[in-house]
């Protein structure tokens, strides 16, 4: 075998290996905000704005008493919070409170600069492939928007 041979690693294993370097830089980056790994993600889905607890479970794909219980903990650290949902009196919407969004804009930043310092050894070309190729994956099966194209326009919206 050679040098080259030995570095190639098959479409599968790339995409499994990929998740898991991701997710460990999504880890790190919760830690150093003192949040777990789900939690930044739930911070991250609501910085556009509130989402209904059926929209979040989809959202993040969690089942319904993993999600109360990721709202429960969150809430408690004061960076969600729940309230009325206008187009139905039994449901709540959930909601980023002045605390969680500027938690969430610093993790979101701190997330964005680990996950681009992984491609920092691409070429720009090879950087646009990569990502036309995973967006190309991503939509061919319909992953959520856990997480928004990094935008220094982004406004996070909170309420309280």
């Amino acid at each position: 075998m050679t040098g080259e041979e030995v570095g190639r690693i098959g479409v599968v294993a790339a995409l499994v290996r990929g998740a898991f370097l991701v997710n460990a830089v999504y880890t790190e980056s919760a830690r150093e905000f003192d949040i777990t790994a789900q939690q930044g993600q739930l911070l991250c889905v609501l910085m556009p704005g509130p989402y209904g607890m059926g929209e979040l479970g989809t959202t993040l794909g969690l089942a319904k008493s993993s999600l109360t219980g990721l709202v429960d903990r969150t809430e408690r650290n004061g960076l969600v919070r729940r309230g009325p949902d206008p187009r139905d009196s039994r449901a709540v919407r959930i909601a980023l409170t002045r605390k969680g969004a500027a938690l969430a804009e610093r993790f979101y930043a701190e997330t964005c600069r680990r996950v681009e310092r992984l491609t920092a050894e691409l070429t720009d070309a090879d950087r646009d492939t990569l990502a036309a190729l995973l967006g190309s994956v991503v939509t061919a099966n319909k992953v959520p928007v856990v997480f928004h194209e990094p935008d220094p326009g982004i406004e996070v919206r909170a309420t309280n």
